[in-house]
């Protein structure tokens, strides 16, 4: 039961924690993958909310609770200082009010800073540089031996990282590996991918990379109708903690 609650929580941190900076999408209609089908054919379905906001390609990291800074004043040296992100998303600040700056990017910390010291310092010059925070991840939940939230290393595709997740189990469903991404704040891409077509293949195309953040999910048997996008909130449907 201990490890059901912790799956379960380290997908709702997950979700609940990632932010954006994202492009907008042209909106189209989310699609749905019939019975069967390994993620080729996709069918338009009615939505009656709007298309998802695509995330930006190569997006800049977002300082997360628990990230620790050093804070640099190469022109006056005497405010250097360490900060560490508190659980409220706070940093203390010497000679300032606290600031919250969980979301924010280290470009965007920096210029807040400037703007903030601008009234004790002259055009103060600063840099910012992380020296702990969120290491990639994604999470691996459902009929996988060892579930669970798995660091990422370098480069690692699909077929790799159900190996990382110690293989999927007996009655576990290889042809239909769910692949929850998020493209926005509120909506999650997803993929059905067959392992085993996959794995047979020589075509490297056919197997796709494992980003920082994504959710693979197992089931136990077939699983019906998934639209390509789906709200945030419904992840819960797919991806049930007594199923780990």
């Amino acid at each position: 039961m201990r490890k059901q609650i912790l799956i379960a929580s380290l997908i709702s941190v997950l979700f609940a924690t990632a932010t954006s900076g994202r492009a907008q999408d042209g909106g189209a209609a989310p699609l749905s993958v019939k019975q069967g089908d390994d993620a080729a054919a996709l069918t338009p379905v009615p939505s009656t909310r709007a298309g998802p906001t695509l995330q930006r390609r190569n997006p800049r990291y977002r300082l997360q609770i628990g990230d620790a800074l050093e804070i640099n004043f190469p022109l006056t040296p005497e405010y250097d200082q360490s900060a560490t992100i508190q659980p409220d998303g706070y940093i203390n600040l010497r000679g300032l009010p606290d600031m919250h700056i969980a979301g924010l990017t280290t470009p965007e910390l920096v210029e807040a800073l400037k703007k903030a010291y601008a009234t004790q310092l002259i055009d103060p010059e600063i840099t910012v540089v992380l020296t702990d925070f969120e290491k990639p991840f994604f999470v691996a939940a459902g009929e996988f031996n060892t579930p669970g939230k798995i660091d990422l290393k370098g480069t690692t595709n699909f077929v790799e990282a159900v190996a990382m997740a110690g293989g999927i189990k007996d009655g576990g469903k290889h042809s239909q590996v769910i692949l929850f991404r998020r493209v926005s704040d509120d909506w999650l891409e997803v993929k059905k991918l067959n392992l085993d077509k996959i794995a047979r293949s020589q075509r490297l195309g056919e197997d796709l990379q494992i980003m920082p953040g994504d959710v693979l999910y197992v089931p136990r048997s077939a699983m019906g109708k998934i639209g390509k996008y789906i709200p945030t909130t419904s992840l819960g449907i797919y991806v049930n903690p007594f199923l780990f």
